[in-house]
């Protein structure tokens, strides 16, 4: 058995967020797409519903070697290799997501924020680092980086914390809030969410529009224009989808944007980015004239 077995059949095109958009330069597709399948890859090993755990661990460690160069076991480790050899860019940042991919085998329970946001510190800022080291950005984007990165992986957990329950039996939802709300991971498991449910989801998209806050800057870090708008387009859409995960049950209401409502809030986002970039080019050429 390999991670080509275990394949989910998902693409990047199915994601809540862009990856590797049009806006992303030509040049620098290829490889982030590389870093997407090689993920996607990971990720299906380790959500799958009838595999073995030491199976899943054994096809992780394979990628693990394969990517470090030391077995070619792993086809979508050595297409990402090749690439970051060529680039002369880092495997770290892919052997940081092989960690939180395993960790989704053997840990199925977060006892608070703390443990989660370590969790995505693997499963999510390495995701944000590569695409940034891609296009030679500075690492002081990396804490705004991390910031918008872990937002949009506490969302996906909030949005698919039933599914996460009853197929895999894994909770990313903190324990203690859980405890703090008067309730307990068998209400995951209900048709729909009950009042204290539903408090503990609002508290956890408010700690994730905290996040949000961090990252509100990000774009304006990032040298390559289009990089920047991408950025601020995801922003956007992960803004939106922190508010409606404080007014929507997620077990049985709809969360995820309808591809109208996406439209609109990309346009948005990215004319945010374009006219700040222009605001400050215009104060430099100001300050500039008087020097």
């Amino acid at each position: 058995m390999d991670a080509a077995t275990l394949s989910s059949g998902k693409g990047h095109r199915h994601e809540n967020f862009p990856v590797a958009s049009l806006l992303i330069r030509k040049t620098h597709r290829p490889v982030i797409l590389a870093f997407y399948r090689f993920a996607r890859a990971a990720d299906d090993v380790a959500d799958h519903a009838s595999a073995a755990p030491n199976e899943k661990l054994r096809i992780l460690e394979f990628m693990w070697r394969s990517l470090r160069g030391e077995s070619a076991d792993s086809n979508e480790a050595i297409a990402l290799r090749r690439y970051l050899l060529d680039r002369n860019l880092s495997a770290q940042h892919g052997l940081d997501l092989l960690e939180a991919f395993r960790r989704d085998v053997t840990k199925l329970r977060y006892r608070n924020w703390n443990e989660l946001m370590d969790y995505c510190s693997y499963s999510a800022a390495s995701v944000g680092r590569f695409v940034l080291d891609v296009h030679g950005e500075a690492r002081t984007t990396w804490p705004a980086s991390d910031a918008l990165c872990s937002a949009l992986q506490v969302i996906n957990h909030l949005q698919d914390c039933g599914k996460d329950y009853s197929m895999l039996n894994r909770i990313y939802l903190p324990l203690e809030v859980l405890h703090e709300t008067g309730t307990d991971v068998a209400s995951l498991g209900a048709p729909c969410a009950s009042p204290q449910l539903r408090e503990t989801i609002s508290r956890l998209a408010r700690r994730t529009q905290d996040l949000l806050e961090q990252s509100r800057a990000f774009a304006g870090q990032i040298r390559d224009r289009r990089l920047a708008l991408e950025v601020g387009i995801i922003q956007r859409l992960a803004e939106n989808l922190a508010e409606r995960l404080r007014a929507r049950d997620p077990l049985s209401e709809r969360v995820h944007h309808r591809l109208p409502e996406t439209l609109l809030l990309a346009l948005a986002g990215g004319a945010g980015v374009l006219s700040n970039r222009f605001r400050t080019r215009s104060l430099q050429r100001a300050v500039a004239s008087t020097a």
